[in-house]
C-alpha cells in the first residue's frame, strides 16, 4: 500500500479547486474506491501515484489508473483496445480515445460481482506489457483539419507554429475537439478560446 493513495483518498487530487473539501468527487465513491482499491492491491500491480491520480505499474510499465468523475469512478487501462474483453464491459470514453479502456462503477456491489473480471483483465493486461505489444495509433496527418483553423493558420504563422509544435496526441485532441462542433461558429468560438493554451504548449485536458 501507498501512503499517498490514503492521501488521495481522504483529500482528492488537488487538481481543481475542489481538492481537499467535502465537494471533491472523490468524496462521492469512498466505499467503491477503496473495494477497487483492495482488489487492485492483490495483483500483481504496483501501487503508485502519478497524475495526482493512483496508477498501478507492473516492473515500471503503466497498466491502469482508477479515477473519480462526478456520475462515477473508473479503472482505466492504458492499452484497454488490445484486451479481448470477453465480457464485454469495457468503455471507450470519448470517440478520440484510442487507447485507452474504462470499466465504470457507481456500487460496491458491482465492483464485488465484477472482481474476477478485474483481476482477469488485470493479468491480460500484464501478459500485454510483457509482450511488448504496443497500441497502433492514428497519426495527426489522418485527423480533418477544420476550415476555420486552416484559415486562422494561413492568417497567424505564430499560431500555425505553435500548434505544430504540440505534441502528436495534443494536436489530435484539438484537431477532435474543434471538428466535432457542428457549427462553423462554434469551431471558431472553440478555436479562439483554445489559442491561448496552444501558445503555451498546453494540450485541451492539460488543466484541471
Amino acid at each position: 500500500m501507498n501512503p499517498q493513495i490514503d492521501n488521495y483518498l481522504a483529500q482528492g487530487c488537488g487538481r481543481c479547486p475542489l481538492g481537499g473539501t467535502p465537494d471533491c468527487k472523490v468524496h462521492n465513491w469512498p466505499d467503491v474506491l477503496a473495494k477497487l482499491r483492495a482488489i487492485l492491491l492483490e495483483t500483481d500491480l504496483t501501487e503508485e501515484l502519478k497524475w495526482k491520480v493512483p496508477c498501478y505499474t507492473f516492473d515500471g510499465k503503466n497498466i491502469l489508473i482508477m479515477s473519480a468523475f462526478k456520475e462515477y469512478c473508473v479503472v482505466a487501462f492504458f492499452k484497454g483496445v488490445l484486451l479481448k474483453d470477453p465480457h464485454g464491459v469495457l468503455i471507450q470514453s470519448t470517440p478520440n480515445m484510442q487507447a485507452e479502456r474504462q470499466l465504470r462503477f457507481t456500487t460496491v456491489q458491482h465492483v464485488v460481482e465484477l472482481e474476477p473480471v478485474i483481476k482477469e483483465y488485470v493479468q491480460e493486461a500484464i501478459e500485454v506489457e510483457k509482450a511488448g505489444l504496443a497500441v497502433e495509433y492514428k497519426k495527426t496527418s489522418d485527423f480533418d483539419v477544420p476550415d476555420e483553423l486552416q484559415t486562422m493558420f494561413d492568417e497567424d504563422i505564430a499560431f500555425r507554429e505553435a500548434f505544430d509544435a504540440l505534441t502528436p496526441g495534443r494536436q489530435r485532441g484539438y484537431l477532435h475537439y474543434f471538428s466535432s462542433a457542428k457549427q462553423s461558429q462554434t469551431r471558431i468560438a472553440r478555436i479562439e478560446k483554445c489559442m491561448p493554451q496552444i501558445f503555451e504548449g498546453i494540450g485541451l485536458h492539460d488543466r484541471y
